[in-house]
């Protein structure tokens, strides 16, 4: 006779749980080892910005622990107050973004909290075996779970929920996505093999939703994730988003909350998408610096103008800006940078520089001879 925990988890899930050693006896095969490598807490926080970190590791391997609770709420995702039934890690969408080096271990505590009325668990793309820690970290509301991986290749990947079957996609596309970053230890390098570093850190995580219509055409509401099920399937199973969104909502990126920056200053962008395949495009730059894959120990791509982020995978780019003002960061399918919200801004302070772009006359009639 199934359990409560057996019949929301379904047949597929406890039947990969069940197939699977404990934890405990994986960890136990270098357990002592590791309790020997000093310990580092780290406290994440809301996308864009990202927690303190060394670019290059001054230290050997540690243990990084990470403490990452799921809060399923209402999100309101444009500005006509449409509400996505969000599933979130750490309450924001996209979950926040790690970073460690390679070689540390990653400790995360994935807690459940008892005010939540589905099973979640995480797929960190970075991770080795296990579904990426999938089968070995699914909870019922009430539950937390620890999960040690070893962060053995350099690159950003994502991360994300993957209970089973349609509760998988169902739960992405309700905002249950988000970035590990694993730096090489001695850093960035470009395709010379010469150390790049940025002065600043940002992460544009996007999102596809699928919100039901009424008969009249008016975005649905809900009073819970469960009650929203049927009806988001079936929009989601037809693969045409009414939304898509950086950072859990239209606008979320625009003015009082664009993203900074100065004149000679060097950014990193990460994006990641969980779902569907992208295009970031800085309008007014470049991509100086692009891993499009993600991957650190492959040469970077220069001077890219838009570049190719793979559903289901992060990217990372380095620019530094040359001119101030207002720069639009769009996925370049326009139609779903303008109609749908994938839009962002960067504001940068600074001198402008007549050399690199000029206005050599103002806008006037057209002379009549």
């Amino acid at each position: 006779m199934f359990t409560r925990r057996q019949a929301l988890m379904g047949a597929a899930a406890t039947a990969a749980l069940t197939a699977m050693p404990p934890l405990t006896a994986v960890a136990s095969t270098s357990g002592a080892d590791i309790a020997t490598l000093p310990r580092e807490k780290v406290t994440l926080v809301a996308p864009p910005f990202v927690h303190a970190h060394e670019q290059v590791a001054t230290s050997g391997p540690k243990v990084v622990e990470f403490v990452l609770p799921i809060e399923e709420k209402p999100v309101v995702i444009d500005d006509e107050g449409t509400t996505l039934q969000g599933m979130t890690f750490n309450g924001s969408i996209p979950g926040p973004m790690m970073v460690v080096h390679e070689g540390d271990y990653v400790e995360l505590t994935l807690i459940n909290a008892a005010s939540n009325s589905l099973p979640h668990n995480i797929d960190f793309h970075a991770a080795t075996g296990a579904l990426g820690g999938g089968a070995l970290t699914l909870i019922m509301p009430g539950e937390q779970v620890k999960l040690r991986f070893k962060a053995t290749r350099s690159g950003t990947f994502v991360y994300h929920c993957a209970p089973e079957g349609a509760m998988i996609p169902w739960h992405v596309v309700s905002g249950m996505s988000g970035t590990i970053m694993v730096l090489p230890r001695d850093g960035l390098k470009n395709e010379k093999g010469e150390r790049v570093t940025y002065d600043k850190l940002y992460y544009v995580g996007e999102n596809d939703f699928y919100v039901p219509r009424d008969e009249t055409g008016a975005y649905k509401s809900y009073d819970s994730p469960g009650e929203s099920y049927a009806d988001t399937v079936e929009v989601m199973r037809g693969l045409v988003p009414t939304h898509v969104v950086f950072n859990g909502a239209k606008g979320a990126l625009t003015g009082d909350n664009a993203m900074r920056s100065k004149v000679g200053e060097t950014v990193m962008i990460v994006h990641s998408q969980a779902n569907r395949d992208t295009r970031p495009h800085l309008i007014g730059g470049h991509g100086d610096f692009v891993w499009e894959e993600g991957k650190f120990d492959n040469p970077p791509a220069k001077n890219l103008e838009t570049w190719f982020i793979r559903g289901g995978s992060a990217g990372a780019a380095l620019y530094t800006f040359l001119q101030p003002g207002v720069y639009a960061y769009v996925n370049h399918n326009l139609i779903e940078a303008v109609e749908l919200g994938a839009t962002a801004h960067f504001v940068v302070d600074g001198e402008w520089n007549d050399d690199l772009m000029k206005q050599v006359e103002a806008p006037g009639p057209i002379p009549t001879n």
